[in-house]
Formats: structure tokens, sequence, C-alpha cells
């Protein structure tokens, strides 16, 4: 569900690398009707911000610096409540790790290296498909 300030999509970003992090809070500030919320580099921690609610979408990295990106997804998989979407965005992007972590429920798996540009792009596509339908973007 697209949040309720100005119809935005709030983005939490789980990532250990402070530069990575940044790159990815800037990429996305681009992006009309996104929001991050925060920047999150401990699995209990995204856990928790998580089970708070708010969250549309996740930008989980695999490896974080207590934890990992499977742990949240195991604590989602067993959450109740909504369900944000889950982008696991890795340099991990080993075959094992991927159908792990689409088994887990991850909706999407990028490898930083290569799909960094893709994830605005999917992102974009997300807030617009769950736009309602007649809703006339606003460029204010």
């Amino acid at each position: 569900m697209i949040g309720k300030d100005n119809d935005t999509l709030r983005v939490l970003i789980v990532e250990d690398s402070p530069i990575v992090a940044e790159r990815l809070k800037e990429a996305l500030r681009e992006i009309r009707a996104v929001r991050v919320t925060d920047i999150i580099d401990r699995e209990n921690k995204a856990v928790d911000a998580i089970a708070r609610g708010g969250i549309d979408i996740v930008v989980l990295d695999l490896r974080l610096n207590r934890g990992t990106g499977f742990g949240v997804l195991r604590a989602l998989a067993t959450g109740d409540g909504e369900r944000p979407i889950v982008i696991i965005f890795t340099n991990y992007d080993l075959p094992e790790y991927r159908r792990q972590a689409l088994a887990l429920g991850a909706d999407y798996f990028l490898d930083k290296a290569r799909d960094f540009e893709r994830l605005p792009e999917i992102i974009e596509t997300i807030r617009d498909q769950r736009q309602p339908p007649g809703l006339v973007p606003s460029f204010t």
C-alpha cells in the first residue's frame, strides 16, 4: 500500500556499506513519489522497522553488519501484517543465494555491480502499478 503522505512510496534501505547506502539514497531521491524512510545496517533493526509498518519496499543487502538479509526474509515470512516488496541488492549473485532468497519471499534479486541502474527503474514500475487508476501525478 502506498504511503498516505502524498501517495509516496516508502523505501527502507538495509545496507551495511555507508557508501552504497548513500548512492542508493541519492538515486532514489530522483524518483517522483518515492521517499527513503531510513537506512539500516543490522538485521534486528531492519526487522523492527518493518514490523512497525509504514514500509512499501525494502532494498535488502544479504550481508549486514550484524545478521543477514536472509534473517530479515525469514522474519518477514513468519510475521503478521502487511508485507513490503523486497528487493535483494547484493554483491553475492550466486545461484544458491538467488534460489534461497526467492524461496524466502524476495520479490527481486539484483546484483549491485551489474544491476545498479535497474533498481530505480524497478521502483518506478512498482510505484506506477500501485497508483490508483486515473491518478494524475503532481509535479509541484
